[in-house]
C-alpha cells in the first residue's frame, strides 16, 4: 500500500514537472481541471489573494512556472507547491515539524521508489488543513525524509469544485 501511494505521489510530481515545460500556446489560453464536487456546490473558498467576489482562491504563477498556495496546517502557514498531478499531500520534514506533526527521527519506512532508489518517509495524518474557506480534517499525508518543498495534491484539491488556469492565474472554486 505504501509503495502504491508513493508511486502515485512520484507520478504526480513527474507529471507536474512535465506540465510546466514551456508551451507554444498563447498566454490567454485556458485550462480547466475538474476536481471534487460538481459546479454549483455552494461551499466556496475564501480569498488567498485579491480575487473575484465569488470567494474563489486565486494564485499567481511564480517566475519558476509553478503555482504556490499558503495553506494553514494545524494553524501554521505552509507554503506549498500546487501539484494537480499528485494524488496525495507530501510534506517536507521542516514543514511537518512547524505544523506540530510528530515523526520518528530516522523515518526509515520506504514510502516508494524513485529514480535514485528507495524514498524514505513516514505516513501521517494532518489534524486540520485550510485554504481560503475550504477546511478539511484528518487528511492523510506523507512526510518525506529528504526534500524541501511540500506538495498540495488532489486529496485536498478535491475540496474545490474546479481548478482553472487562465494564463498565469490559477483559480480554485
Amino acid at each position: 500500500m505504501r509503495e502504491l501511494i508513493f508511486m502515485i505521489v512520484a507520478i504526480g510530481f513527474l507529471g507536474s514537472m512535465a506540465s510546466h515545460v514551456p508551451s507554444r500556446r498563447s498566454s490567454s489560453s485556458t485550462q480547466q481541471i475538474m476536481v471534487g464536487n460538481p459546479p454549483g456546490d455552494d461551499a466556496s473558498p475564501k480569498e488567498q489573494a485579491p480575487s473575484p467576489m465569488d470567494g474563489s482562491v486565486q494564485l499567481q504563477r511564480d517566475p519558476n512556472g509553478h503555482f504556490y498556495a499558503d495553506v494553514q496546517i494545524n494553524g501554521t502557514p505552509v507554503h506549498m507547491l500546487v501539484d494537480t498531478g499528485a494524488t496525495e499531500i507530501a510534506l517536507s520534514r521542516e514543514d511537518a515539524r512547524s505544523a506540530g506533526i510528530a515523526t520518528s527521527i530516522g523515518m526509515n519506512d520506504v514510502v516508494g521508489e524513485g529514480a535514485d532508489g528507495s524514498v524514505h518517509g513516514e505516513y501521517v495524518a494532518i489534524d486540520r488543513m485550510s485554504l481560503g474557506q475550504k477546511n478539511a480534517e484528518n487528511m492523510h499525508a506523507v512526510v518525506l525524509n529528504s526534500g524541501g518543498q511540500s506538495l498540495l495534491g488532489q486529496s485536498f484539491l478535491k475540496q474545490f469544485a474546479s481548478v482553472e488556469i487562465h494564463g498565469d492565474t490559477m483559480t480554485l472554486r
